[in-house]
Parts: structure tokens; C-alpha cells; sequence
């Protein structure tokens, strides 16, 4: 494999109980891309991501991680539910528990865990809230605590399941900017599910449009001269 490759799908199709939602899927993530995945409803966003986490075995086709991301090194930002928004704990208590996902993880964080924690609340501006709970911030907050944590969780690759679901538009926009970044200053690879697509592709490089009966892989200005990027040319005319 290629060193800078994080993940490769060789005509991978993913579903449920032997019925597929996803097929023939070919795609490769590499170091540093933005790639922006785009579809319908129901179309197989969310079971993608499963796939490329290792939570949901190939019906066929293989999905290849590079052996850092075997090993950690991704963070996971989901949709998230009432429950998780009412959750009660500080933010310095959510943002560190991100690097529970490490192997190798005591019972106790250690004093380097900590410091990372905090240097990942300052880079997305929430440090003064380290000490709030987790409940009582805006949605735009709780986005970029959930943010802190999967930095904790990643050197290498963050994804993420449609991130501005409930944010107002400027706090939209704030996750935009803090995930471009993120992703030019730091290096970290961003795949992202979104239905809003025009905001979207200010900061992605690649996209993966998913259709019922169709998938486009390929640069922003290749889908934009595709036929599954028409529906978008024409309605921002």
C-alpha cells in the first residue's frame, strides 16, 4: 500500500441481514483529504461510515486500514440523541474521555492524557468552559467539545455524521472553519457526512456522491461537472 493511504474499499458492499445498501464501492482516503460524502436519504451514508470504522463487516469486497488506524489514531464525531445532549458531566470530563479509545488505556488518564485534552479544548476555543457542564452549553459548544474528543481519540483521520445537524447558521459555519482547520494547518484527514452541500464544498477536495443506482467518487470540480452534481449546479442558479 501506498504510506500515505489511511483507508482503501476494493469493490466493497456493505448492509443488513444479507440485504445490501451499499455496492461496488471503490475508494481510497489518504493522508490530508477532505472528502464530503452527499446523497439521499436512506441512500447507505451512515452505514459507509460504519464500514470505514471496522463496526460493519463487508458482505463482500475488502476495506484495508492502515495499521495506525488499527491502532486508534481516528476520531468519530455521530449524530447525536436527546440523551447524549442532556448527558451530565463536565466538559473537561467528555473531552478527556475520548482518549479512552486507545489501546492500552488504564483506569486512571494520565498526566499526558490531561494536557492533550486541554490543548485540544484550546485550539477549538472552549477552554474557559472546561469546568461547565456539558448539558447546559448551546449546540455550537457541545459540537466543538464532541470535536475536542475525537481529537483525543485521532492523530489521523476524523469522521464525522452530519456535524451541523441543529446548529444555527453561524455556529455552522464556525465548524466549517474549525474543520478546514484542522485539516490544512494540522494535517487531519476529515471525512463528513452532510446534506448541506454548498457549504460543504468550500472545504472539502474530494466528494462521494451516493445514489440509488449510481455512486460518483472524484475531485469537487469533477462532481460539479458530473451528472450527479447537475441537481446542485441548477439549484444554485
Amino acid at each position: 500500500m501506498e504510506r500515505n493511504e489511511l483507508i482503501v474499499c476494493r469493490d466493497v458492499s456493505l448492509g443488513y441481514e444479507g440485504q445490501s445498501v451499499l455496492t461496488h464501492l471503490n475508494l481510497t482516503i489518504q493522508a490530508g483529504d477532505y472528502l464530503c460524502v452527499v446523497g439521499d436519504n436512506g441512500s447507505g451514508k451512515s452505514t459507509l461510515l460504519r464500514g470505514l470504522l471496522g463496526l460493519l463487516a463487508p458482505q463482500s469486497g475488502e476495506i484495508w486500514r492502515a495499521e495506525e488506524l488499527r491502532r486508534g489514531a481516528v476520531g468519530y464525531l455521530p449524530q447525536q440523541t436527546r440523551a447524549q445532549r442532556d448527558f451530565p458531566a463536565t466538559v473537561f470530563e467528555v473531552v478527556l474521555s475520548g482518549c479512552l479509545n486507545r489501546p492500552g488505556t488504564r483506569f486512571f488518564y494520565s498526566a499526558a492524557q490531561k494536557s492533550e485534552a486541554l490543548m485540544n479544548m484550546g485550539k477549538l476555543g472552549i477552554l474557559e468552559l472546561k469546568d461547565q457542564c456539558y448539558r447546559d452549553l448551546s449546540g455550537g459548544q457541545q459540537q466543538r467539545v464532541l470535536l475536542s474528543r475525537a481529537l483525543c481519540a485521532a492523530s489521523r483521520l476524523l469522521i464525522l455524521d452530519e456535524p451541523i445537524t441543529g446548529l444555527d447558521p453561524a455556529a455552522a459555519q464556525d465548524l466549517y472553519k474549525t474543520l478546514s482547520y484542522l485539516n490544512e494547518k494540522e494535517g487531519m484527514a476529515v471525512v463528513m457526512v452532510t446534506h448541506d452541500l454548498k457549504s460543504a464544498l468550500r472545504g472539502a477536495r474530494t466528494v462521494l456522491h451516493i445514489g440509488r443506482s449510481s455512486l460518483f467518487s472524484g475531485t469537487v470540480a469533477d462532481y460539479l461537472a458530473s451528472p450527479q452534481g447537475r441537481r446542485f449546479r441548477e439549484a444554485e442558479q
